[in-house]
């Protein structure tokens, strides 16, 4: 499966989350909604067919596999 990455709003800045999209390795959105919570947005990729991976960091790149895990 393909993996799609839960990328926090806004990027690349510190502070506050406003939410979460949902974006390819190019970083291509698969939708432009923004959802509230990883869970939400996790279970959205799962019902696409695509495996979700979500940050360990607040600042990510999506080339560094140490920034990512995948879901639970």
């Amino acid at each position: 499966m393909q993996h799609v990455y839960i990328e926090p709003v806004p990027k690349g800045r510190w502070g506050p989350i406003d939410g979460y999209t949902l974006e390819f390795t190019d970083g291509t959105l698969i939708t432009h909604q923004i959802y509230q919570s990883e869970k939400l947005a996790a279970s959205e990729i799962r019902l696409r067919g695509y495996t979700p991976m979500v940050a360990k960091v607040r600042i990510t790149d999506k080339t560094e596999p140490a920034h990512w895990e995948a879901a639970v």
